[in-house]
């Protein structure tokens, strides 16, 4: 499911407490060929894996006679948890976090990943890094852009600011709605301006600097062309403001919407419908050149460095047998239903969304979710306000619009 924290999309887990028991250890590298290692113990925040995860573990134990005990899930609270049992030196060894501010905020538990031998399979840009060091695996990836319905919209017609205008006023006048955004903070405005944050040369520094006032958004030119995007959306298309995501969704299976602002999650929804009668892509939001979707990590294993030598040699033999065995690779992609974060995990019978963001991932194709350094928050709370005013006053422009998200970003990060 998609990254959307507002809509309750992304799930969270909380811990039981679990015994760490000793056991004994040899000179081998790996938790198989019947190698016997410490006991550790997993603590992870998707509530959908967590009954395919406690299959996991016994296929584990049953291929090299080795334990993890997934710590049971009670509730919202798993960072809560988390960060109480670390502080209290009760920690897991093998955990998940965020990717961003989230991450950010436990680094200095991460064990260094770097020369494990799973880590040289992380696709291109998507290992959680601290400086020069892996210290994180991808649970998988999710992508979002603009998703098409292919008998109404040919990528090679929306390439840029005025071919993009062009196709929603030619929509209009055939009566269709060429593009959808729907009321939902993250799909209002959380996902669409991550593209102009995308294409600054260090987002994140970018973001560092609105915090503290050092940038604007309306100053410089890639916000600019997005106030412009904006105003032709604002102008062409249904008000977002009078639309649900699955009223989006219905709308877009049933052929009254050509493209949607979405996920490679909506499929889910598209299949509801049955043979919907169209084939469906993922492009860009061609916006000041731009041809790559956002593709994001929404959470990352990491091995507790607080753990003891012999745990964290547990702790990453698991992790080897997990991205390199065919019980783990399997369960990544048919139980799990993750698309693959590796190169080495192949993903036969994707649905064409989460197959178009694969094949970004691997090939390195994509744009990173700047919004995962977002000042926490700040997008239901501030933008999202901002957003709504936009599509409600028919004639504010885009520079005021432009100035009104500064002023609630300045309001939201302090």
């Amino acid at each position: 499911m998609g990254f959307v924290k507002n809509a309750s999309i992304l799930l969270t887990v909380t811990a039981m407490a679990g015994a760490l028991a000793a056991c004994g250890n040899s000179d081998k590298e790996s938790g198989t060929g019947g190698e016997k290692l410490k006991k550790i113990s997993l603590f992870q925040s998707k509530v959908e894996i967590a009954e395919p995860l406690e299959k996991l573990a016994e296929t584990y134990k049953k291929e090299t006679g080795n334990e993890v005990e997934v710590w049971g899930s009670a509730g919202d609270a798993y960072m809560t948890q988390l960060q109480a049992k670390l502080a209290a030196g009760e920690g897991p060894t093998i955990f998940s976090v965020g990717t961003g501010a989230e991450a950010d905020k436990f680094k200095s538990y991460y064990a260094d990943l770097t020369n494990e031998s799973f880590a040289k399979d992380i696709a291109p840009n998507m290992a959680l890094m601290d400086g020069d060091k892996v210290v994180g695996v991808p649970y998988g990836v999710e992508g979002y852009g603009l998703v098409y319905n292919k008998s109404l919209v040919d990528p090679k017609d929306v390439t840029d600011l005025d071919s993009f205008t062009k196709t929603l006023e030619k929509f209009k006048a055939d009566g269709i709605n060429g593009l959808s955004l729907s009321q939902e903070a993250y799909f209002l405005i959380g996902h669409i301006i991550n593209t102009p944050f995308a294409l600054q040369a260090d987002p994140q520094d970018f973001i560092d600097k609105l915090n503290k006032g050092e940038v604007k958004m309306a100053d410089t030119k890639e916000f600019q062309e997005f106030a412009k995007f904006m105003e032709a959306i604002r102008a062409n298309t249904v008000n977002p403001m009078e639309v649900k995501y699955d009223t989006q969704m219905g709308d877009f299976a049933t052929g009254k919407t050509a493209m949607v602002h979405q996920g490679n999650w909506s499929y889910g929804m598209l299949a509801d419908y049955g043979d919907i009668g169209f084939d469906v892509g993922m492009m860009a939001l061609p916006l000041a050149g731009n041809d790559k979707i956002a593709v994001g990590v929404a959470s990352n294993w990491v091995v507790n460095n607080k753990a003891d030598a012999d745990q964290i040699k547990a702790a990453n033999a698991f992790l080897s047998w997990l991205f390199t065995s065919e019980s783990g690779k399997k369960a990544i992609v048919d139980e799990f239903k993750f698309i693959p974060a590796m190169t080495n995990i192949e993903a036969k019978e994707l649905d064409p969304l989460s197959q178009t963001v694969f094949e970004a991932t691997k090939a390195g194709n994509t744009i990173p979710w700047a919004h995962s350094y977002f000042p926490q928050g700040i997008i239901v709370n501030d933008l999202a306000p901002a957003a709504q005013d936009f599509f409600l006053s028919k004639d504010m422009t885009g520079e005021q619009f432009l100035n009104n998200l500064d002023a609630a970003w300045a309001k939201g990060a302090k």
